[in-house]
């Protein structure tokens, strides 16, 4: 069973969620699976940009929220911040991914 959103929370910037957001994805599991998955759909949206085949925009997307939502489901146990926080959400991943990618994420607590 997953727990619900640990916040209700109406945040103000986009700064003032992202340690939110940091919190929700403290698993180390759940960030790399969070990190595999948008790898993937960088990848399929790149693909899609010089083909402009359909199906790897649909990858795209069927791949970053896959390996997140598992992450969250099997992994974090928690609903993903997506639900309740949809462009905060999207922002914060690429931030975290960004952070990720040069070593330089915020240890989980």
């Amino acid at each position: 069973m997953t727990k619900p959103i640990a916040s209700k929370q109406q945040y103000k910037s986009l700064m003032e969620f992202y340690p939110f957001y940091l919190t929700e994805h403290s698993h180390p599991l759940n960030r790399a699976l969070h990190f595999i998955g948008t790898s993937l759909a960088l990848g399929f949206l790149l693909g899609f940009m010089s083909s402009g085949s359909w199906i790897s925009l649909l990858a795209a997307l069927v791949s970053g929220y896959f390996f997140a939502w598992i992450g969250h489901l099997l992994i974090q146990h928690n609903r993903p911040a997506t639900f309740q926080y949809p462009f905060y959400s999207f922002v914060s991943d690429w931030m975290m991914y960004g952070q990720m990618l040069v070593g330089r994420i915020p240890k989980s607590k």
